[in-house]
């Protein structure tokens, strides 16, 4: 069954993508409950609402704004190729543009454009379940615990343990690196190349960068010179 809501973390704050088919009400469930699911992950955030040709008026797009402002969370945009939804949209104020990377593109078309300025920073740790995806860089202040994932189209910083799955330059970029205070992802991946944690782990965690050399993924002692230099 497939989801009636996605959603993703972009520059501006949150894309959320509902479906086109169904009933109304029954996206608008499946989206609370996503809110209710993790509160702290989506209170005070902001969100561009994509919903592509589905038909909505004021009332419709008033039943989302309210339900999202219950959970503390601000609908920023919303960007739909319905004309009436558009109208509707425009009626209560809501901005109709987004960027290229809130309209579907998942990540920059090579390499050197994956490699942004523009970063994502999480002050908080990702727990089971919780995934946060970014064209960019992404920092994580906090661990990433098993069963949580990050896709990054560019480096992947954590301030903290990494041990859920993460996968730094998702858009081809096999210069990017992920570091960790405490290195020990489930799965890691950086460009097309991937490679799993040695089951048997030393005893002292120690910084650690990890990147693409001679063809596999190494990890190294992490150091700030060290990562300017491989970052460039």
């Amino acid at each position: 069954m497939s989801e009636a809501v996605t959603i993703k973390g972009i520059r501006e704050g949150l894309l959320v993508t509902l479906t086109e088919a169904g009933p109304w009400t029954a996206v608008l469930a499946e989206l609370e409950q996503r809110l209710t699911t993790n509160p702290a992950f989506f209170k005070g955030g902001r969100v561009i609402l994509e919903v592509g040709d589905r038909p909505l008026d004021e009332a419709a797009i008033r039943q989302v704004r309210d339900l999202l402002v219950r959970h503390d969370v601000l609908l920023l945009a919303l960007h739909g190729r319905d004309e009436g939804t558009v109208t509707a949209s425009r009626a209560l104020g809501l901005a109709q543009e987004i960027s290229s990377a809130s309209s579907g593109s998942r990540f920059p078309p090579s390499p050197e454009e994956a490699v942004q300025e523009t970063g994502l920073v999480i002050q908080r740790t990702l727990r089971s379940g919780q995934r946060i995806e970014y064209p960019g860089h992404i920092i994580i202040l906090g661990d990433v615990n098993p069963g949580a994932e990050i896709v990054a189209g560019g480096h992947v910083i954590v301030w903290g343990r990494l041990q859920g799955t993460v996968h730094a330059g998702a858009g081809g970029n096999e210069r990017a690196v992920v570091c960790a205070l405490d290195l020990a992802p489930t799965q890691l991946r950086i460009g097309s190349y991937i490679t799993r944690s040695p089951e048997e782990r030393r005893r002292e965690p120690q910084p650690e960068m990890a990147m693409v050399q001679d063809g596999q993924i190494v990890a190294t002692p992490w150091a700030h010179h060290e990562f300017s230099k491989a970052a460039r």
